[in-house]
């Protein structure tokens, strides 16, 4: 059975603030927070799990619109709900305005005219409006509604939509769809035993080939089909089948989501328990997105925001339908592993190096086995033969015990946490044998052994009976689908290890920082450098020395106050891009120089019909490593953080990381590793070593900034960041910022 575990994680960041200018010194990181429901910017902090055990199981379901008129829609889906309410152990009653019976059972009228308590309402109208409205008086707790002409047709359809979500509101029962179909009441398979995975689709056919895993001896246990998600959403079957405890994975094809923040708070509540998700999520491009769009009227979101936030939150996303289905397949059933070291073994020579290619390019580790075990391994394989890792038999033994023992022998070396076989085609009678002693081994181990059986036929007895018959053996159909489910399975029992919920941590009040920030604010409008500084120095961001100054006199005062040399620059709200305009002016060391500079700054900003605050004289900080920091509001998600390489490469490069709020140290370090550029940081060409404590740093206190000032602020960037040699900290050199 798949194992989880739920460990913890200890931040080891020293609190430090690089003091400078005005900049406070109170930590606005990882604050213990009182307990509560609600964060600082009074978002919940848990998930919403409705009880959706009489979905699922219900006592009673009533069918509006039943029929047994042949040849009619409503007809066999009547007659699939009558197959489905007897296998869960449901009574039917038929609701129709007209008939006395339906398939033989006595009808009623209306919803209104139900005289005992319903669980489901199963909704099959064209308009599902007026029905929901006569149930509100009934306390029936679900519907499912199929009508289709809801958000996916626009926004005439959005409007209905809207209506329809309104009255379930107002009812206090809870809806699935529109826009739905029959999935949750497929016939499941009731012989088969082991985790299962728990299905959620917003497309019911391209959740078929999850489904039909049941036939190769994985079990499903749930199907949720949500549609255009009026009411009941991914989320909340996400969180549902979290705490199910025949659940070993759930599977998602996702094309939009209803709500970012309620998707993150049920992956948190999955990684908490301990119960990966893979999903499939589309609109990674323009296309797909539109497309996505106009079936369930989903906002599909920024593809490289909802690709951050799954990862944050342990959600596997894939590409294809066959790795939904073999990557959930594999993490529903496979145990906790005892290593994280991959060995390959093979019959050929070459399809292990091929193999071994692939593996080590995904990231696997590939251990060079001791030279004791590749002794060992030589009393059975020709000493000729390549055993380090790839494995190389020669071709599987036959007549005799000896393949059974070198697979055990590979399995008992505990650097290997996972031994694969590629068998790329049938031999028999090698691969009939080579299949049983795997299948065999697989059985007496608690390590994962996995095969991907490479012929295109798939009815040799070796692949439909030996390994499809057994449930301690992962079967695979192709290189990537392997690789790439071993990828996971390894990646989510690391990350399941050292999972702690960011949602535990979270602000719940607002920190003395957020006060002085909220004053600075100017709703609607861009603020100046100068004011966007203050806005850093109130979260104990470092800025240069630096001074507001209105007269060449007054320059001349600061510059003398700040230290030469000095840098110019104009400071208005209007400016986004100063040195275009040539309203920056850089290593000035005399008081002529900062004279003529501010007149020709003043006199550029007049010709250029720009309205100044007054000119700053900064201080000159030394060379670092420019980065960028920024905060932006996604469409789903709300306020995101962004890390990356900063100045101009910024725009020529587009080397960022991107993370959702709140987040901790380890995934502001994490934002590091994903940069292409990440070198920079550690010194290239001589180029000592840059502070990343301190950008770590600056990245937290963001966060905070971006959770508090959620309402207030709409954009923040500051670029450059200039990351100083290890131990000087890091200086904001220049700051963006736009009130909502």
């Amino acid at each position: 059975m798949l194992g989880s575990t739920h460990g913890t994680f200890t931040t080891d960041l020293r609190a430090r603030v690089v003091a400078c200018g005005e900049a406070p010194r109170d930590t606005v990181h990882g604050v213990t927070a009182a307990p509560g429901d609600q964060d600082v910017s009074g978002r919940p902090l848990h998930a919403a799990v409705p009880d959706l055990d009489r979905f699922f199981r219900p006592e009673s379901v009533a069918v509006v619109g039943a029929s047994d008129t042949e040849g009619r829609p409503n007809t066999g889906i009547t007659r699939q709900l009558l197959a489905w309410a007897e296998r869960v152990g449901a009574r039917l009653v038929p609701v129709h305005p007209t008939r006395t019976s339906v398939f033989g059972i006595d009808c009623v009228p209306s919803v209104s005219a139900l005289t005992e308590p319903v669980d489901l309402a199963v909704l099959l109208v064209a308009d599902p409006l007026p029905v929901i409205e006569e149930l509100a008086e009934t306390k029936v707790r679900f519907a499912v509604a199929f009508a289709s002409g809801f958000a996916e047709t626009g926004a005439a359809g959005a409007a209905a939509q809207e209506r329809l979500a309104a009255a379930v509101r107002r009812s206090g029962l809870r809806l699935l769809g529109p826009n739905t179909n029959l999935n949750a009441f497929e016939r499941f398979r009731d012989d088969l035993d082991g985790p299962a995975v728990a299905l959620i689709t917003q497309s019911g056919h391209q959740g078929r080939p999850v489904f039909t895993l049941q036939e190769l001896g994985v079990r499903l246990s749930h199907w949720a089909p949500t549609g255009n998600e009026a009411d009941l959403e991914t989320a909340d079957f996400l969180s549902y089948f979290a705490g199910r405890p025949e659940v070993g994975a759930i599977a998602c094809y996702v094309e939009g989501l209803k709500d970012g923040r309620s998707f993150l708070l049920a992956a948190d509540r999955a990684a908490r328990h301990g119960v990966p998700v893979v999903a499939v999520k589309v609109g990674r491009t323009e296309t797909g997105a539109r497309t996505a769009a106009s079936h369930t009227g989903k906002l599909t979101g920024a593809d490289q925001v909802v690709d951050a936030a799954m990862r944050q939150f342990g959600v596997i996303r894939v590409d294809g339908l066959d790795q939904l289905q073999d990557t959930a397949a594999l993490l529903a059933r496979a145990r906790r592993p005892r290593a994280d070291g991959v060995v390959v073994y093979s019959i050929s020579g070459g399809t292990g190096a091929h193999f071994a290619d692939l593996a080590t390019a995904a990231g696997l580790e590939l251990p060079t086995l001791p030279q004791a075990k590749q002794d060992e391994l030589h009393q059975w394989i020709p000493e000729y033969l390549n055993v380090a890792n790839p494995v190389d038999n020669g071709g599987h033994p036959v007549g005799d015990w000896r393949g059974r023992k070198i697979i055990d022998a590979i399995l008992a070396d505990p650097s290997v946490g996972v031994l694969i076989c590629p068998i790329t085609g049938p031999f028999p009678p090698m691969s009939d044998k080579l299949a049983q002693d795997l299948v065999d081994a697989a059985e007496a181990t608690d390590k994962l052994v996995c095969v991907v059986w490479g012929s295109p036929v798939g009815t040799e007895e070796a692949y439909r009976t030996t390994l499809l018959g057994s449930s301690r053996v992962a079967t695979f159909r192709t290189f990537s689908n392997c690789i790439g489910a071993v990828k996971a399975y390894l990646d989510h029992h690391r990350f399941s290890a050292g999972y702690r919920s960011p949602f535990d941590e979270a602000p719940r009040t607002p920190s003395p920082s957020f006060r002085k920030a909220q004053a600075l604010m100017r709703p609607g409008r861009r603020l100046s450098e100068h004011a966007a500084k203050q806005l850093l120095r109130a979260y104990g961001i470092r800025v240069p020395r630096e001074q507001l100054v209105t007269s060449a006199a007054a320059a001349v005062r600061a510059a003398g106050l700040v230290g030469y040399p000095v840098v110019m620059k104009a400071s208005g709200a209007q400016l986004a891009h100063k040195t275009e305009l040539g309203l920056v002016k850089v290593g000035l060391t005399s008081a002529s120089q900062v004279r003529d500079a501010y007149r020709e700054l003043t006199d550029i900003a007049r010709f250029e019909s720009i309205d100044l605050d007054g000119i700053l004289v900064c201080q000159m900080v030394g060379r670092g490593v420019e980065m960028v920091v920024g905060v932006t509001r996604d469409d789903l998600f709300g306020p995101t953080v962004t890390v990356g390489l900063g100045g101009v490469l910024v725009e020529v490069l587009d080397d960022t990381a991107v993370r959702v709020p709140p987040f901790e140290e380890r995934e502001a370090r994490s934002m590091l590793a994903e940069l292409r550029g990440r070198a920079l940081l550690d010194g290239v060409r001589g180029a000592p070593p840059a502070d990343v404590d301190a950008l770590v740093e600056v990245v937290l206190r963001v966060q905070r900034m971006a959770l508090e000032l959620d309402g207030d602020l709409a954009e923040l960037d500051i670029n450059p960041l200039m990351v100083l040699p290890r131990g000087q900290g890091a200086v904001a050199l220049d700051a963006l910022a736009v009130c909502r």
